[in-house]
């Protein structure tokens, strides 16, 4: 496996947001929010409907109880970002195995459908799994890896501490989620730590969220003409839990989850970013169906 570890302080470029207070990183973010021009192409923002997840214990969102004995219809998006030097595929949705499951699946507290295969969704804008430079994702867990196995022959862009937790024992023992990530081990890969400017123009910048899980991340995209797009990863999985700040039960670290949202809310309010909560039905029905996009 080649791999290329990336300290913060290289990583961010211009974008400069490891040493900053929160202020000084979204007014980084600001001042830095130009699109690459290499090919005179657009960046373009591609949203895929990767599945729907029932929550029907939506109690195991919320640490202090407040969610308990509610139900909630949620969506599993992931996203591929068209750079003028090359594409990231931002998560991988559930399986598209899941696809030939009549009525779906029941798997614990969740009931999973997938309509759409994201193979197919990637066909309709031209693009084989092949084609894709980078492949990263927001964090391990199954509905954001359940297609990672199309993506080996791309760069693996991950965070040291999330490269970690996904392979460490605990996760090798559950082997039918261990599954899903076990083809992304041997693979050509980058870490990093702290904030990663994918493409180094300030145009599609991994941002560390830690706290969901210990490399969770979040993805900042700056459009020509839509302007800045944040995808939340898990830092949210519900509208409500964003306005409320409502962290799940099983977050690695629920103090460290909220570092992350107040830095997240700052950059938010100061870049004036579009935020997308990726398991948000509505976030999801409000995005461009592929092959539009936003650019």
């Amino acid at each position: 496996m080649k791999k290329i570890i990336l300290f913060a302080a290289v990583s961010l470029g211009a974008f400069g947001l490891a040493a900053c207070s929160p202020g000084e990183k979204a007014q980084d973010a600001t001042e830095n929010a130009s699109v690459a021009e290499a090919s005179g192409e657009a960046l373009r923002l591609y949203t895929f409907d990767c599945g729907r997840i029932d929550m029907l214990d939506l109690g195991i969102f919320s640490s202090n109880g407040e969610y308990a004995g509610r139900q909630n219809k949620g969506a599993d998006m992931c996203f591929l970002i068209r750079h003028p030097k090359g594409d990231l595929m931002w998560d991988a949705g559930l399986p598209d195995s899941f696809n030939e499951q009549e009525g779906g699946v029941t798997n614990g507290p969740f009931h999973i459908e997938v309509p759409t295969t994201l193979r197919s969704q990637l066909e309709s804008v031209g693009v084989a799994p092949g084609d894709i430079k980078y492949f990263s994702i927001s964090h391990s867990h199954f509905d954001h890896v359940g297609n990672a196995g199309l993506f080996t022959g791309s760069t693996f862009l991950v965070d040291k501490d999330e490269r970690s937790y996904m392979f460490r024992d605990e996760a090798r023992a559950d082997e039918q989620s261990f599954g899903l990530v076990a083809p992304l081990e041997g693979v050509d890969t980058t870490e990093f730590d702290g904030d990663y400017d994918v493409f180094g123009d300030g145009s599609v910048t991994i941002l560390a969220m830690p706290g969901h899980t210990p490399g969770h991340t979040a993805l900042m995209v700056n459009l020509e003409n839509s302007g800045p797009v944040l995808l939340t990863g898990d830092l949210y999985h519900l509208l409500e839990s964003r306005e409320r700040r409502i962290v799940p039960v099983f977050n690695t670290d629920e103090e460290e989850t909220r570092r992350s949202m107040d830095r997240f809310e700052t950059l938010a309010a100061e870049t004036g970013a579009r935020v997308v909560v990726q398991h948000a039905l509505e976030d999801l029905e409000a995005m461009p169906k592929a092959p539009a996009f936003l650019d």
